[in-house]
């Protein structure tokens, strides 16, 4: 017998709700979307057209809607705090795009209260489960790579013409840290997968291309707990989309860009290996894992205190670009900012 459709609202409609619930339609019945809310009414109705579904008069329509399990939020950053703590005292399940939030304060409220309500929380970190990413975490968990040692990573896209002033995602206020945040946040996430947590983090940026008050360039170079270090270069002043991540271990190697795919290296070879993968459909699968965990199989494979991790780094990076220095990543999670 197939599983009960979890019945959800999308919260926030932008692009990106509409590409989630491009994927709640790729998971076979499992995640449905029954209605949907934003302030504009134009928004919502043709949100609701394009998906047939409900539009709801008003977030307390969607609250006080027992047929609705959970909620799929996309509102801006700076109103996940408010949004979700309102969700979830409705009892409503949350599915939320990361960030989980601007600052370790909110993160940490959003956490609890979830835990509180008893809901469950998964936070969007889709990157992750990219074929390449899963191959290479496979083979360190089975020891191939021996000993980890350095990674490099770049994730970058042109954004140059397709900015729009005063969106809260180019503001300082709406997306602190500019690019680190918005996209760096995703292969901060990939590199703590791999390499483990991040112990101390500094940080360079600038703003070069883009207008508004964010850097648009940004890396962060990272001491992971065991030793490791890790670069990560984020932009939106590339000429062209662009993603990297190169693990060095002393036995073997593993090399990814956007144009070669995956290669690896072992120890005492001459030549590098392509590695020939499945396609893996991030979105429907986190989508199917968060209706999973709602009905009591296993749990999100990031929640909010792994969120709260890797949000910590991105402020310690922007902390360290202010201030000028190292940050350890624990002085992040000791405070509220």
């Amino acid at each position: 017998m197939s599983a009960k459709p979890l019945r959800v609202a999308s919260l926030g409609i932008g692009w990106w709700s509409d590409v989630l619930a491009d994927a709640a339609g790729r998971t076979e019945g499992r995640v449905e979307i029954a209605t949907c809310y934003a302030r504009s009414a134009d928004k919502r109705k043709i949100f609701a057209d394009k998906y047939d579904c409900a539009s709801a008069g008003s977030f307390a329509e969607i609250l006080n809607d027992t047929e609705i399990a959970g909620v799929i939020n996309t509102t801006p950053n700076h109103a996940h705090l408010e949004t979700t703590l309102a969700a979830a005292s409705a009892g409503k399940h949350i599915f939320l795009e990361k960030p989980i939030a601007n600052t370790i304060g909110e993160a940490r409220a959003i956490t609890e209260a979830c835990k509180q309500a008893g809901v469950v929380l998964a936070v969007g970190y889709q990157r992750r489960r990219e074929a390449h990413f899963r191959w290479i975490k496979s083979r360190i968990d089975t020891g191939d790579f021996g000993t980890l040692v350095q990674a490099e990573a770049n994730i970058s896209r042109d954004r140059e013409g397709k900015f729009e002033e005063g969106h809260w995602r180019y503001t300082a206020e709406g997306m602190p840290g500019g690019v680190m945040l918005q996209i760096g946040l995703h292969y901060v996430d990939v590199l703590m997968m791999l390499l483990g947590p991040v112990k101390s983090v500094s940080g360079m940026a600038s703003q070069l291309v883009l207008p508004g008050d964010n850097p648009d360039v940004g890396t962060l170079l990272m001491r992971h707990e065991n030793g490791a270090v890790s670069t990560l270069s984020t932009s939106y002043a590339s000429a062209s989309e662009y993603y990297l991540m190169n693990i060095y271990g002393k036995r073997m190697s593993a090399y990814y860009n956007l144009f070669d795919g995956l290669r690896a290296l072992k120890q005492g070879e001459g030549d590098q290996t392509p590695v020939e993968l499945g396609a893996i459909d991030t979105l429907a699968e986190e989508l199917v894992e968060w209706a999973d965990a709602v009905q009591g199989k296993g749990s999100p494979e990031v929640g909010g205190t792994g969120a709260m991790e890797s949000l910590a780094v991105v402020m310690a990076g922007i902390k360290s670009v202010a201030e000028r220095r190292h940050v350890d990543v624990a002085e992040i999670l000791a405070g509220d900012e």
